[in-house]
């Protein structure tokens, strides 16, 4: 039979457990309006930049660009953010499966699949993998560098201008709001508009360019790609505080939960041995008397 003192342990024990859960609560609370806030003043930059990638794409560019090209997949890669620490519930768990997925869907048809990893935690999983990782970058905190990326993101742009890859997507957690983030799977390359324009008859049009039309597609589009990518990230250091104050106050309240059911098993206990050893008085008693 279990003693009290080893239940007395056992509560100290969660007690101080919930003291760690709860700090740590209160520190994902307080990071998490300062990466919300950080993620929320990129998004107008990256719809202002996708508006205007979107009216190009509508165009009949004269300068033909490798980004908007179409071409039969005998490569894809995809980038994958992931966060550097856990204790943020099923954050990480949810994107890797649908990673995984694409790559499986890919294999089925005979296509590899380089990755980008963003994050320990995607390269502590993804190296375990048969896939080809060619490059990754870990430890960018709460507040990311674009300068840390750059590297990263010239490889697979050098990769993709070579014809070495066809397709790239990205592969990061949305930021919905504070109980809700959920994976995103999108495609960076070859560029695309996602709204469709129907026109009664079609016109032929471009813009005039100065310097020229070159320099500035080509500077355009790779600082789009740069801001999907920073972007990206920001949503999921958002995400991964939402996930964390809410998986630390799970489990703040389950270790209070956990608490009151060794309390009463803790007064069961102590009854019982009150019990027992009052009964061994009483019939000690009734010995002697009877003697």
């Amino acid at each position: 039979m279990t003693s009290t003192k080893e239940i007395k342990n056992q509560i100290n024990s969660v007690i101080n457990t919930k003291k760690i859960t709860k700090a740590m609560e209160m520190v994902a609370i307080s990071k998490m309006r300062k990466t919300e806030e950080r993620m929320r003043l990129g998004r107008p930059y990256c719809e202002i930049i996708g508006k205007v990638i979107h009216h190009i794409l509508q165009g009949n560019l004269e300068y033909k660009h490798s980004y908007l090209e179409s071409r039969n997949i005998k490569r894809a890669c995809i980038i994958i953010v992931s966060t550097d620490r856990g204790l943020c519930g099923s954050l990480n768990t949810n994107l890797f499966k649908q990673v995984l997925f694409k790559i499986q869907d890919f294999a089925k048809i005979n296509i590899p699949c380089d990755l980008i990893l963003f994050g320990l935690k995607s390269l502590s999983v993804f190296k375990l993998y048969s896939g080809s990782i060619i490059s990754s970058v870990t430890k960018l905190g709460e507040k990311p560098e674009i300068s840390k990326l750059i590297g990263s993101i010239k490889i697979f742009l050098e990769k993709y201008q070579k014809n070495e890859i066809d397709r790239v997507f990205i592969a990061y957690n949305k930021f919905q709001n504070k109980l809700l983030q959920y994976p995103t799977i999108s495609q960076l390359l070859p560029l695309h508009s996602e709204k469709k324009i129907l026109y009664k008859k079609k016109i032929n049009w471009d813009y005039l360019y100065e310097p020229e039309s070159k320099l500035i597609l080509d500077t355009l589009f790779d600082r789009y790609i740069e801001s999907q990518i920073y972007q990206g990230i920001l949503e999921n250091i958002a995400s991964e505080q939402a996930a964390r104050m809410v998986a630390m106050k799970t489990a703040t309240d389950n270790s209070g939960n956990r608490i009151q059911e060794l309390q009463l098993v803790y007064n069961k206990i102590r009854q019982a041995n009150i019990t027992q050893e009052l009964t061994e008085i009483i019939s000690g008693a009734s010995a002697v008397s009877a003697d």
